[in-house]
């Protein structure tokens, strides 16, 4: 859901979704797809992929969704220390997976991703003007 919602709000930016432990080659979650249906983002191509060493390496950012995750991936490469950061940064908040939660579970995670990317998007478009 985080990658759809930053994508729809800094479309001219490449996003790319990644996991720790994807179930690599799955969809998105239905209850994802149709919250988002419901706000015209089109999440239904994508398809789990593990977060990789290339991936790190060609990102300017990598957003992940609480601590522990941003503490795993330092530890495993701390050259990307500096360009890992919470989504919740700015807003001192881990966002926790409501996979298999039920709606009430996406719907209070998507209503922190909004709120972070939001915040997120600022910060982007701020940067990319200063170039």
């Amino acid at each position: 859901m985080a990658a759809g919602v930053l994508r729809d709000a800094l479309p001219r930016i490449s996003v790319k979704s990644a996991g720790l432990q994807a179930l690599i080659g799955q969809p998105a979650d239905r209850i994802a797809i149709e919250l988002l249906r419901t706000r015209k983002i089109d999440i239904s191509p994508h398809r789990a992929q593990q977060l990789n060493g290339w991936l790190c390496s060609t990102a300017d950012l990598i957003l992940v969704m609480d601590n522990e995750q941003k503490s795993a991936i330092e530890r495993h490469s701390p050259v990307l220390t500096g360009r890992v950061y919470k989504l919740g940064h700015h807003e001192n908040l881990d966002i926790p997976d409501p996979y298999k939660k039920g709606q009430k579970a996406f719907e209070r995670s998507l209503n922190l991703i909004d709120a972070s990317v939001e915040r997120w998007a600022q910060y982007i478009e701020y940067l990319e003007m200063a170039r």
